[in-house]
């Protein structure tokens, strides 16, 4: 069954649970490698557009590589609601060193905070998909973009091209350009920009886009630390079949016996 859902930049349209057949998507290791994975699935799930929102598709049908981050995540999020109902649990181990223990978490996916696009954003989005801010330490003028699909399908070759540098890589990949820079001297100014800069850069994306927010706060059960943790997504956010069987193999070899 079809249901209507707003993405936070405001594109609405009716979107389905996932069947058996949408399986072999995301067992396709071809599509993974290429990071067609995502725009495969919805384009699958999503039945109906209704509102375009800031996009200008040319022919009436969501062109997934042009929409925002924020969006797809949203629609994916409402795409597993719809197949396995809002419990998502999941795993992950304490982050703190003399206790590593695993802990165990579960949430309701429909009570993450959701970022809409703002008015200034959307117009900004619309003109070109250009913004523009001030880095505090450099005090350089900055011109960037918000990731789109077609980004989010680089990001995998980025990593795999300088994994010890993903940070510059995808600062240099968002910015556009910098003000007294050449375009070919670009990566190395941002290599080096202070940490300052850098995560004033992070939060300025962040502040201009739109979205869920996936941080989370868990507690671990035999220290008591509480940490921040990203929701987990993989596989197993769409196949939880997966994690029901190792939580089985985990409880097996843990009974005595």
């Amino acid at each position: 069954m079809a249901e209507s859902i707003t993405c936070p930049s405001g594109l609405t349209g009716r979107v389905r649970g996932m069947k058996v057949r949408e399986e072999r998507i995301l067992a396709d290791r071809a599509l993974a490698k290429s990071g067609g994975q995502v725009d495969e699935l919805l384009s699958a799930c999503w039945e109906e557009l209704v509102e375009a929102g800031p996009y200008a598709f040319a022919d009436g049908k969501v062109n997934w590589g042009q929409v925002l981050q924020g969006d797809r995540f949203f629609a994916l999020l409402q795409v597993r609601v719809l197949t396995y109902g809002p419990e998502y649990a999941f795993a992950v181990p304490c982050q703190s060193a003399s206790c590593r223990a695993r802990i165990n978490w579960e949430l309701d996916l429909m009570q993450l905070p959701v970022r809409p696009l703002t008015d200034a954003s959307r117009a900004s989005f619309i003109a070109g998909n250009r913004f523009e801010t001030t880095l505090p330490d450099a005090g350089k003028r900055v011109r960037f973009r918000l990731m789109t699909g077609e980004d989010e399908r680089r990001l995998p070759q980025l990593q795999r091209a300088a994994p010890e540098k993903m940070l510059s890589s995808v600062l240099a990949y968002r910015v556009l350009d910098i003000d007294g820079v050449d375009s070919r001297d670009k990566r190395r100014f941002v290599e080096d920009l202070s940490l300052r800069d850098a995560d004033f850069l992070v939060d300025t994306f962040d502040a201009v886009d739109c979205g869920v927010d996936t941080t989370l706060e868990v507690e671990c059960p035999e220290c008591f630390m509480r940490q921040e943790v990203e929701l987990p997504f993989d596989r197993g956010f769409f196949l939880p079949g997966t994690q029901r069987a190792a939580r089985r193999r985990e409880r097996s070899t843990s009974s005595p016996a």
